[in-house]
């Protein structure tokens, strides 16, 4: 049977994948063209594209998708996490050109397009995630247009760091969101912060003032919060030395304290304890942890590169209180010296897919004592 005229133009456009250590996988173009050049990881959420792809957590890096056909149902303005894409490039095995849902607005090739992102579709995606795990997370680029002096291009992507990750994607100025039923007010520390934990605040009767990662204990002060939440975000934690000083000495104010992600490794720093980068980390929706307290696994979805190292948290502040059932890293710790808690996986994330919005609800009883 004769390809249709789309299906040839579609063929043309030929990308390419080409990591640091040299391979090359060759595919189709979707989204922009061009090239573009970051840290190649994968996810294995089966749902949630759009989630993905507006998630600040992903900034710097080429998101791979393990699960073979996105796009699917389409994509919308509501289902977002932010006001724009950050990852740097998206990798699928099939790009779904005619979606079926009554809430689609955009196909993943245009909604990629309006956003100014390349995409590539057509490679071995499993050959790919195989790599990664064996060889753990590496820099690449997404292009399409092979480089004349490859050799040159491939010392240049070894080069290739993301840097300020958190002073990229935090908001520059405070705002306000007001509840319906208002009984608390929180501060969320936007680190790179995803809609749906200001959603989840919000349900609960919480005002919420979104505020820049820099933001000084003198400025939080002024606004009298019943409660502080420290937002997911990228890069290396280690590098925010800054939001780790200003959380060392908001331990001390004794205000209840929820962290997720990175406010998780943020404040595991400002207590003494050490990070690592994980060799692929764990990026999904299906990934088990453990709550020691409640002796029961719960399934959630995380986004991370980092972990905190377990063993690194003295004793006078707290210990591990979650840990992964894959490969037993700290996902929780619980503080003695503070009115604090913190996850490394995403309660508002719904992996459960209601499973772990106990955590909200924990945070909101700790801010009930206090009153």
């Amino acid at each position: 049977m004769e390809k249709s005229s789309k299906e040839k133009e579609k063929k043309d456009k030929k990308a390419y994948l080409i990591l640091a250590d040299g391979t090359v996988y060759e595919g189709y173009s979707f989204g922009a063209s061009g090239t573009s050049v970051g840290e190649v990881v994968f996810t294995t959420g089966m749902t949630g594209y759009q989630e993905t792809l507006t998630d600040p957590s992903y900034y710097g890096q080429i998101v791979t998708q393990t699960f073979p056909l996105i796009g699917n149902y389409g994509l919308n303005d509501t289902d977002k996490e932010s006001a724009k894409v950050w990852v740097k490039g998206y990798i699928v095995r099939e790009a779904c050109e005619e979606p079926s849902n009554f809430r689609s607005k955009y196909t993943i090739d245009e909604y990629l397009k309006s956003q100014n992102i390349i995409g590539l579709y057509g490679i071995d995606t499993r050959a790919l995630t195989k790599k990664i795990r064996e060889y753990g997370v590496m820099n690449g680029a997404i292009t399409t247009e092979m480089p004349v002096d490859l050799d040159s291009f491939i010392s240049e992507l070894k080069n290739y760091v993301i840097n300020d990750a958190v002073k990229s994607v935090s908001c520059k100025k405070a705002k306000r969101y007001n509840s319906e039923d208002s009984k608390y007010h929180i501060v969320l520390y936007d680190y790179g912060y995803k809609a749906n934990i200001l959603r989840s605040l919000m349900d609960r009767g919480c005002d919420v003032t979104v505020v820049p990662y820099n933001t000084s204990l003198a400025e939080i002060k002024t606004l009298s919060p019943d409660g502080i939440m420290l937002s997911n975000g990228p890069g290396d934690p280690t590098e925010n030395i800054e939001p780790i000083a200003i959380l060392k000495e908001l331990m001390k104010l004794n205000i209840p304290v929820l962290g997720i992600c990175l406010g998780h490794q943020l404040l595991a720093l400002a207590n003494g304890a050490k990070t690592e980068k994980l060799k692929y980390g764990h990026r999904g929706a299906n990934q088990p942890v453990v709550d020691v307290n409640l002796d029961r696994i719960f399934v959630t979805s995380q986004n991370h590169g980092y972990a905190v190292i377990g063993d690194t948290i003295p004793e006078a502040v707290g210990f591990v209180s979650h840990f992964s059932a894959n490969d037993k890293s700290c996902e929780g710790i619980e503080y003695s010296n503070g009115n604090a808690f913190t996850v490394q996986f995403h309660p508002e994330a719904c992996g459960g897919p209601q499973d772990t919005q106990y955590l909200f609800d924990k945070f909101i009883a700790m801010m009930s004592e206090k009153k």
